[in-house]
């Protein structure tokens, strides 16, 4: 691919679009946007944020689901260094964070075999963002001096290794991709005696279409199916769920229940 256009300047700009909510992405991925030619969007970025594009802008959906992959990764590299050649700027719109679990490397990576310009603007990850706007935070003092944050589901479909260590440790865990894993992540805590560790699972966090179910990792996986709870979810195991409101109850009835025994 070569650039036969003498009058564009291409370039590529990495943007984090952040958890969902569109208020939640920041200014200067904004101002990105707005001085785009071509946006290539992935399945999780809330389209509302594309009002912020110049209307002549070229947009792409290059949506990336579990299952319901549109475009592979080698395709959407192609795509957005052609795209870069032929019109010029464009924007590779990310969900979350460009670098948390989102391939961000691998584009500027590619970019840079073509010595096209790229640079990464931070986005608000889903892994801090969504468990704090539900007054869930990653670290409290006296409670987890620490948090993981890890894939529930690898390249190769499996849970990934680092949840076997994650799950022996004190600190919070969150688990991204990982709903569909829940019971296998669930037997892991079990095998470590942790049966009654707090645990949150946040559907589509920081949207309208946003759900919570808070319970115990005994319980966690009745909870997500009577209150049925779908991917996009992030799962938050550790001490600090407890801080959430609607853990007081579940803290009362196990405690009941321990003074009964």
């Amino acid at each position: 691919m070569k650039n036969t256009n003498t009058h564009v300047e291409p370039r590529i700009t990495l943007v984090g679009a952040g958890p969902g909510d569109p208020d939640l992405i920041t200014m200067k991925g904004v101002k990105a946007i707005r001085a785009a030619n071509v946006i290539l969007y992935d399945a999780l970025v809330n389209v509302e944020i594309l009002d912020y594009a110049n209307p002549d802008a070229l947009k792409i959906c290059v949506g990336k689901r579990s299952g319901q992959h549109s475009h592979t990764q080698e395709e959407i590299n192609q795509l957005m260094v052609s795209s870069a050649l032929t019109y010029g700027h464009v924007v590779r719109l990310k969900g979350g964070d460009p670098f948390v679990f989102g391939r961000g490397y691998e584009e500027l990576n590619y970019a840079a075999d073509y010595s096209i310009p790229a640079v990464a603007i931070p986005g608000l990850s889903s892994s801090i963002s969504v468990p704090g706007l539900q007054q869930i935070p990653v670290t409290h003092r006296g409670l987890s001096e620490s948090f993981w944050v890890v894939t529930g589901t690898t390249a190769s479909g499996d849970i990934s290794n680092d949840l076997y260590e994650a799950v022996r440790s004190k600190a919070t865990v969150v688990v991204l991709m990982g709903l569909h894993k829940l019971k296998r992540i669930v037997k892991l805590y079990q095998n470590e005696g942790k049966r009654k560790l707090p645990v949150a699972v946040i559907q589509s966090g920081s949207t309208d279409a946003e759900k919570i179910v808070v319970g115990i990792v005994d319980t966690i996986e009745e909870l997500v199916l009577e209150h049925d709870i779908a991917a996009p979810a992030v799962l938050v195991f550790g001490e600090v769920v407890s801080l959430h409101p609607s853990f007081q109850p579940i803290r009362e009835f196990y405690k009941i229940i321990a003074e009964e025994i």
